[in-house]
């Protein structure tokens, strides 16, 4: 086996990196009949623009910042995920490069990991949908899509929402990061996972999470997609971290 002496770990966000779902923690906490009409609209909706309209209806009925941001600290983090994430990126052998790729938003990803203490000096990168607090209103949080849906949109032919292709993104980061990994893993759960995975080589690994779209994608289509990399399969963050210490 080759020597691994670089390494680029990627986590989706929402029941990957944290243990919950951001975008539907927010409104379960704050406003439960706006989280069951976000089930009930699911279907007829872009999920970013579901949400960035469930922010508009929240701060219509008096919903602040405060509030939103009280809400996303309090979302399940599991320890044993800080420890993992903090132990290997001081690892020198390999060195590793820590990404965030997520179908989230960038202010509630910021908020939950700043309070984690994961903020400063820990991810190369967060890719995710925009967002930010109105400058006319303060207590809105406007939720826009990474890619315009006015401009050029991204090439997925795996199902990638429209908001982002994940694949892309992933190749454009690396590309950017001008360097070749000798290991790329990607941590992941959700059916959007699997473009990104179908990008890596055979001596990468994905961690997938039990019981989630990603499992169920790569059961019916992983082999007649191509899928190259080795994967592990996970429950809980405490299985990453096992996996994490054995990564030399």
């Amino acid at each position: 086996m080759s020597t691994i002496r670089n390494q680029l770990i990627i986590y989706d966000f929402d029941w990957s990196l944290a243990d919950q779902d951001s975008d539907r923690w927010v409104l379960e906490v704050l406003a439960p009949h706006l989280r069951r009409r976000m089930k009930n609209l699911k279907s007829d909706h872009q999920w970013t623009d579901l949400v960035a309209q469930m922010m508009r209806e929240l701060r219509s009925e008096g919903g602040t910042r405060v509030q939103v941001e009280q809400a996303l600290r309090e979302m399940p983090f599991h320890p044993a995920m800080k420890r993992c994430v903090r132990a290997i990126k001081v690892r020198s052998d390999p060195s590793t490069d820590l990404l965030v790729l997520s179908n989230a938003n960038s202010v509630y990803i910021r908020t939950i990991l700043e309070h984690q203490g994961l903020h400063e000096g820990v991810f190369e990168d967060v890719i995710t949908n925009p967002a930010h607090w109105d400058e006319q209103d303060p207590d809105l949080l406007v939720v826009r899509r990474r890619v315009d849906p006015k401009g050029e949109q991204h090439k997925c032919t795996v199902g990638c929402s429209a908001n982002m292709c994940k694949g892309e993104e992933l190749e454009a980061f690396v590309e950017r990061h001008g360097k070749a990994f000798d290991r790329v893993v990607y941590v992941g759960d959700g059916s959007n996972d699997f473009c990104p995975i179908l990008r890596l080589r055979e001596q990468d690994l994905a961690l997938v999470r039990r019981h989630r779209g990603l499992e169920k994608r790569i059961e019916k289509e992983g082999k007649s997609a191509g899928l190259k990399c080795q994967f592990i399969y996970w429950t809980g963050a405490w299985e990453v971290e096992e996996i994490f210490a054995t990564l030399t």
